[in-house]
């Protein structure tokens, strides 16, 4: 099984969406990025991609995230496949017999 270079989707994730909403309501609360940074483990960087993912969400949202980027994933290469075919085809037909 193949990953694709640069996507979050296929990387493994140590933290799971309730410890993501929690640590960004921690912050909310008051708590500093530093602090919660060191106890979970992460970068700054991350924290704050964190908190532009999933900011505001509540933990079912989170998870219906996810749900729906793995579904428009399977889309995307569904219709790429389809456009693959499509050309393949076309170039068929273009040539004469």
């Amino acid at each position: 099984m193949g990953r694709e270079s640069g996507t979050t989707l296929d990387m493994k994730t140590r933290h799971s969406e309730e410890q993501i909403i929690q640590a960004l309501k921690e912050h909310h609360a008051g708590a500093p990025v530093a602090e919660l940074c060191r106890r979970y483990g992460v970068s700054q960087a991350t924290f704050y991609k964190w908190r532009h993912k999933f900011g505001g969400l509540e933990v079912s949202d989170a998870k219906r995230l996810r749900l729906m980027e793995e579904e428009n994933r399977k889309l995307k290469k569904l219709v790429a496949d389809q456009a693959l075919d499509m050309m393949a085809l076309k170039d068929l037909l273009a040539k004469k017999f």
